[in-house]
């Protein structure tokens, strides 16, 4: 059976154009976006407040790409895109997009690195993607540098975004390297570059940007993901989004922008569909939460696009919450994990006149494939399908799901589903899969089907298949126990694995970082504390019988995911060590 958007969505108004690059979509307003003169500023700086309009911002891509062609020895019809790979590896910025937007130009691609990289993880994507330059920020040029030199890209293929709050030392150091706004004044100066013209088709073959995801095992794989697959979820989601937005009274809006926009969430829904609509995005480049507090009562911000880490944050630094006016905030979104009904609940106690919704997307998906209207909320699910999406659910006997509240693992089909990853064939072939209907991607999640009070399909996200606990048969999720272990005052923040055991097969151990207010008391006391709120809301099944174990910090990806792979490497190499003392 095939799951549709419910019938309230609106069909896609145009089909997404496979002919032009994602930057002439995003700065040509003959493709639907929202009108220059109608936009808000695209990105604004939370902290200084710098700011560009929209035709500012592609007078700046357009020098930009000026004097890069000359320094790079580009044209936009010579060589293939792969001879032509800029990368991105910096904080957020106004400027962010800019440099991202600049290979385009050229008819190159784009590929955004996690500001939270060593010099060998960024070393491993320089290499894999072959990039031939760099756009970096002043905090992150060391560890920039000892990349670029390993991988043999000069220094002076190593360029500055300027991003407000890097330590005096690295200012220094970056001020020998050119800057973004150095060769926007370069370009200015030189003739204009001739526009990229592409054949039907060619938007949909060739990667806009390789974004690599977030390698919970090995080492990162590189997302090719296509000028028109991008386009296409940003047609997506505002036309779905376009509903709600409707029935509130919402023209354009202010939202934050804090996710990396090197991770999908960030450089999709925020970056371009959020600047295609005309809405204005605070730029923040990292999560602080007095400067984010400060951000939303300074511009107004009505939308917080955010990741659940944070929403726990706000719940637990009421004292410092309280002190700031959040009364513009309107609909509160969270992705990349799935949020608790119970964190819901409680949010929505202190803050009761916010919307709060989710949604679920993966980098091979351009992000978005089911989400939350603000018309249609259901707090337990992550919304319903987007426009153009088709969902099949397959159980685990192996057939097609029919019916409503039957679990199974989520198959997508979607114009925004990725070419594929780089050079890995046997990753790509089992993740994309033919059926007698097409192509669909295997998301490797748990998902159900069921109905909203309103009577509209929503999908509910279970958890990673991989991931579930066998406990005696019966399969239990780690997400749905993080969420209740975070409504105990003693749990900051949690992740649960499953850890073998000799009766049950696996059973539940939780890694929990105490809240202050707890860190001083007998560990003993508080993991039976913790482990009895679970005995007393939870089947037994589901008890935390691995053990409660107290560590400084949860592994998590920029975008917030839990990387519950390395906790269990690390169990197991407990477990080995221990093993071999006997």
């Amino acid at each position: 059976m095939v799951f549709h958007p419910p019938s309230w969505v609106p069909q896609l108004p145009i089909d997404p154009p496979d002919s032009v690059t994602i930057e002439q979509f995003m700065t040509d307003e003959q493709f639907g976006r929202r009108s220059f003169a109608k936009s808000r500023n695209p990105y604004t700086c939370g902290l200084t407040g710098k700011t560009y309009s929209w035709p500012e911002m592609v007078q700046r891509v357009d020098y930009l790409s000026r004097a890069l062609g000359k320094r790079l020895g580009w044209q936009p019809a010579e060589g293939t895109p792969w001879d032509k790979v800029i990368a991105v590896f910096s904080l957020n910025a106004v400027d962010y997009m800019t440099a991202m937007y600049a290979a385009h130009r050229f008819s190159g691609i784009s590929t955004p690195a996690n500001a939270a990289y060593s010099a060998l993880e960024l070393q491993h994507q320089l290499t894999t993607s072959g990039a031939s330059a760099i756009f970096t920020c002043q905090a992150l040029l060391e560890t920039t540098l000892k990349a670029t030199r390993a991988v043999k890209i000069p220094d002076d293929k190593v360029y500055i975004i300027d991003v407000p709050g890097a330590p005096d030392a690295a200012q220094r150091e970056a001020a020998k390297q050119t800057s973004l706004d150095q060769l926007v004044a370069e370009g200015s100066k030189l003739p204009a570059l001739e526009p990229v013209k592409w054949t039907n088709g060619q938007g949909a073959r060739q990667p806009a940007f390789l974004c690599y995801s977030s390698g919970t095992s090995g080492l990162p794989k590189a997302v090719m993901i296509s000028h028109r697959n991008v386009i296409s979820n940003v047609i997506q989601i505002s036309t779905y989004e376009s509903v709600g937005r409707k029935c509130a009274g919402i023209d354009t809006q202010v939202e934050i922008g804090l996710l990396p926009f090197s991770h999908i969430y960030g450089l999709v829904v925020i970056a371009h569909c959020g600047s295609y609509r005309g809405d204005a995005i605070i730029v923040l480049p990292k999560f602080e939460l007095e400067t984010f507090l400060a951000a939303i009562q300074t511009y107004k911000i009505q939308q917080l696009r955010i990741v659940p880490p944070i929403v726990i944050r706000l719940l637990r630094s009421q004292d410092v919450c309280s002190k700031y006016d959040l009364s513009t905030v309107r609909f509160m979104y969270t992705g990349a994990a799935p949020t608790g009904e119970e964190t819901i609940n409680d949010l929505r106690v202190i803050y009761p006149k916010w919307i709060i919704g989710q949604g679920y997307g993966m980098t091979e998906t351009s992000t978005v494939v089911c989400s939350t209207s603000e018309h249609d909320t259901y707090d337990r699910s992550s919304g319903s399908l987007v426009p153009g999406a088709k969902a099949k659910i397959i159980g685990f006997d192996g057939k097609e799901v029919t019916t409503y509240d039957t679990p199974g693992e989520l198959l997508v089909q979607a114009p925004s589903v990725v070419l594929g990853y780089l050079n890995n064939e046997k990753a790509t072939n089992e993740t994309f899969v033919f059926h007698d209907d097409g192509r669909w991607i295997r998301t490797g999640d748990e998902v159900i089907v069921t109905l909203s009070p309103k009577g509209n399909e929503h999908l509910v996200i279970v958890d990673r298949i991989k991931e579930l606990i066998k406990v005696k048969g019966h399969q239990v999720a780690p997400a749905e126990l993080e969420a209740h272990l975070l409504t105990h005052p003693a749990v900051s923040d949690t992740a649960v694995i499953q850890v073998p055991d000799d009766n049950a097969g696996e059973v539940p151990k939780a890694f929990v970082v105490r809240s202050p207010a707890y860190t001083s008391k007998p560990e003993a006391e508080v993991a039976r504390e913790i482990a009895k709120h679970v005995e007393e809301h939870k089947a037994p099944y589901k008890w935390l019988k691995g053990g409660v174990e107290f560590i400084d910090i949860i592994p998590k990806s920029p975008s917030g995911k839990i990387l519950r792979r390395l906790l269990r490497d690390q169990e197991k190499a407990k477990a080995r060590k221990a093993g071999s003392k006997l």
